[in-house]
């Protein structure tokens, strides 16, 4: 997504106030996903028909992105995350879109953000150890047109992690 495209995404979305149900709604299908609909409605006190109209203008809003299993990255074997600052040379839209674009396609990137302050964006990659980092450093990373710098950071532990939104 380009830089003034989720710019224009985040202002649609801020506009659109959620109701405390809608809110109960998003907290329960956080916890569970798999909840079925007549479960989810009886834990926020809605009968399923409104209950399953909301969840749809949510998920046409772009308030609810997307369904997934949260899967240990130990246990499938890349137990290293790696959190790697970029500073480019330039800061010009054209070049951030280009990165951004670059980055969306490698797998390895579980999350990219673009940042204020001395590094432009920080990145979370995962990998099997440090040798296939260092391929993926060699191959990609310092292949990409305009990348001043890179510094790595190795994840010894990770001490929390949630995708649960506080709402």
């Amino acid at each position: 997504m380009k830089c003034a495209d989720l710019g224009e995404k985040l202002a649609e979305t801020a506009a659109l106030a959620l109701s405390p149900i809608d809110r109960r709604i998003l907290a329960a299908l956080q916890a569970d996903g798999r909840m079925t609909i007549q479960a989810l409605a009886d834990r926020v006190g809605l009968s399923a028909s409104p209950c399953l109209r909301r969840i749809r203008q949510m998920e046409e809003a772009g308030i609810i992105a997307g369904y997934s299993a949260t899967v240990d990255q130990k246990a499938v074997g890349l137990p290293v995350s790696v959190f790697v600052q970029i500073k480019l040379e330039r800061q010009r839209a054209q070049e951030l879109d280009a990165f951004g674009a670059a980055i969306a396609r490698w797998p390895e990137v579980m999350e990219c953000y673009l940042m204020t302050g001395q590094f432009d964006f920080l990145l979370r990659v995962v990998c099997a150890d440090l040798a296939a980092y260092e391929q993926f450093l060699r191959s990609r990373l310092t292949q990409v047109a305009g990348v001043a710098s890179i510094e790595s950071s190795f994840s010894l532990g990770q001490v929390k992690y949630s995708r649960v939104l506080p709402l």
